[in-house]
């Protein structure tokens, strides 16, 4: 598990933008902080990628540089982890991609269920998977994603990526996820969740601050 939010760096400030009230009015802004973020992740989930020598030609000779073997696949669940899915894509631009449709089925009671619509994903065998999304509360809708995202293949290894997770949702993952296969990216860790699984203090419903309320 990798906490890049235990470190002083500008990473922080994005963080604190995203959870700032006054500062979440501007949707535009919410949105850039988000994919900024997933910009930041993707710098460093490149550290554990690995590399190949290759001769490069530049205008005055040739220099010997290391590049990326194979790009990873990106996947994000759909709609809140789309600012996040954009800002590793910057960086990885050109892995493929994969979605996840996941939405809160909420009954009368206030109980709710998570329920996977929809998953389109290249072939994941012996691919290197980065799945994000921008919050991980309960872990469950994550859980789902990835096992619906298995059917396609089997990755050599797989990033979690989230802006926001819960103490309850990483225990979660850590429980349900083989551990030598996964790898957990956050930005930052809260204690506590509400009765309607949101993340205290978090920042609130993260798919209406970056694209509006929905019915």
């Amino acid at each position: 598990i990798h906490n890049l939010g235990k470190k002083n760096s500008l990473f922080n400030q994005f963080i604190s933008e995203i959870r700032d009230v006054n500062i979440q009015q501007d949707a535009f802004r919410f949105r850039r902080n988000l994919e900024r973020i997933g910009e930041i992740f993707a710098y460093e989930i490149s550290k554990k990628l690995d590399y190949q020598d290759v001769e490069v030609i530049t205008s005055l000779g040739s220099a010997e540089m290391k590049t990326l073997i194979r790009p990873p696949v990106l996947a994000t669940i759909l709609r809140a982890g789309l600012p996040v899915h954009q800002g590793l894509l910057n960086y990885f631009d050109n892995s493929a991609n994969a979605f996840v449709s996941a939405y809160r089925k909420v009954y009368k009671d206030g109980n709710f269920k998570i329920h996977i619509e929809y998953c389109s994903s290249p072939d994941l065998n012996d691919e290197v998977l980065i799945l994000s999304d921008a919050m991980l509360a309960t872990g469950a809708s994550m859980v789902l994603c990835y096992k619906d995202l298995m059917t396609n293949g089997k990755p050599k290894h797989t990033h979690i990526v989230s802006a926001i997770a819960s103490v309850e949702g990483v225990e979660f993952l850590k429980k349900s996820l083989p551990s030598t296969e996964v790898t957990l990216w956050l930005g930052a860790l809260d204690d506590e969740m509400t009765a309607q699984s949101y993340i205290v203090p978090g920042l609130g419903d993260a798919g209406d601050l970056a694209f509006g309320k929905k019915d």
